[in-house]
């Protein structure tokens, strides 16, 4: 997972160092339901997050169920979890 220099995770707006997040995990990009509906930019899409904010979108979702339920910044937030995550996310260090 590629990481970068500090700036603001896109979902808590923490400032730490942030690591990429595919918004179709890569685990499913080889099945045929997402190579026929998806292009591959848009399966290479993606997100900085926090590590905190990225292991627990992976902790609440499976693959599928971010892929196909989760698969933007929008419909993430749309997700009461991770709601709550983000509120207890950005009082933390």
């Amino acid at each position: 997972m590629p990481t970068t220099a500090a700036q603001h995770c896109m979902l808590c707006q923490r400032q730490v160092e942030l690591t990429f997040h595919h918004l179709i995990p890569r685990k499913m990009h080889r099945r045929a339901f997402f190579k026929k509906h998806y292009d591959k930019a848009q399966l290479q899409a993606g997100i900085m997050l926090c590590k905190l904010c990225h292991k627990t979108i992976h902790r609440f979702f499976d693959e599928m169920t971010l892929a196909k339920e989760y698969n933007s910044l929008a419909l993430l937030l749309t997700s009461d979890k991770v709601q709550q995550h983000i509120a207890w996310a950005k009082k933390q260090r």
